[in-house]
């Protein structure tokens, strides 16, 4: 037998809550990184009690498990990419901070995680100050959605049109971060328009609304799928790209399927399956 060429994985690391449906959090980043490739790896800062229809309860990991967590981790395995999703409390926020800033090499993305898909509070109002002081400085990208950039703004009103989002993009990129997508799903219309601003300016991306109920974990998806291209070496602008229209064939894919008897799932692993839906969907190359 010839000898084995072995290689490392292309590794992700999410920093987030866990949700026992597997729609969102942990679970759906972890399915993100399988389907693009990726080896994820995670470090669980809230357990949650939820399904297809809402947030019922959250307990918060402590900080310092927290901490043990990311320590043991990134003392034995070289990771390519850092994911952070929901963190309940400012001390985590802060301890996280603390220990990432030991890892500067290492990309992070911040899914900005302020409430449920429901409406469910999600972080403490101390949590959203610590997450724009300790996390922003620390982010090559922030991922809000339009209620996220607005409070997370300081605005009282939500973005709703291109310049409004524009502005916004701004002021929270003056907050610190390297860069910012405004996601503009909740937007009305039949096309989905996010804007990306980076040093290098501003860019646009545009989508055909997917049509579904099966919805939950949108966010989760799409920050996780450009944390997994930019650990494969993309610049931000092909991350964003590749990873939209990732999110939007899992959306599509999941659309023929039921889980429960709320808002379901992306179909994370669409392209793995022998059928993967309906709708003949293949992987992205």
């Amino acid at each position: 037998m010839p000898p084995i060429t072995k290689t490392n994985y292309t590794t992700v690391l999410s920093i987030a809550g866990s949700d026992g449906s597997g729609g969102a959090g942990i679970q759906a980043d972890l399915k993100t990184f399988a389907a693009l490739g990726c080896y994820g790896l995670s470090v669980i800062t809230d357990v949650t009690a939820q399904n297809t229809r809402g947030v019922f309860n959250s307990v918060a990991l402590s900080a310092s498990f927290v901490k043990e967590q990311i320590e043991v981790l990134t003392d034995d395995i070289a990771i390519n990419a850092i994911k952070i999703g929901m963190i309940s409390s400012a001390s985590t926020v802060r301890t996280v901070a603390d220990t990432l800033r030991r890892l500067p090499s290492i990309p992070v993305i911040v899914d900005t995680v302020l409430k449920s898909s429901d409406g469910t509070g999600l972080v403490s109002d101390e949590a959203k100050s610590a997450m724009i002081e300790e996390l922003f400085p620390l982010a090559k990208l922030i991922t809000p959605n339009l209620a996220e950039a607005a409070t997370l703004s300081g605005s009282e009103n939500i973005p709703s049109t291109r310049s409004d989002i524009e502005k916004t993009a701004e002021t929270l990129k003056n907050k610190g971060t390297s860069a910012v997508l405004v996601k503009g799903g909740h937007m009305t219309g039949d096309i989905c328009k996010d804007y990306l601003l980076t040093a290098k300016g501003g860019e646009w991306f545009s989508a055909p609304r997917v049509s579904s109920i099966n919805n939950h974990g949108t966010g989760c998806t799409l920050s996780s799928a450009i944390a997994a291209y930019t650990a494969k070496g993309c610049d931000l602008s092909e991350a964003v790209r590749k990873g939209k229209q990732f999110t939007q064939e899992a959306l599509q894919a999941g659309a023929s399927f039921i889980l429960g008897n709320g808002a379901g799932p992306l179909h994370h692993l669409y392209g793995c399956w022998d059928n993967p839906s309906p709708r003949g969907i293949r992987p992205i190359e």
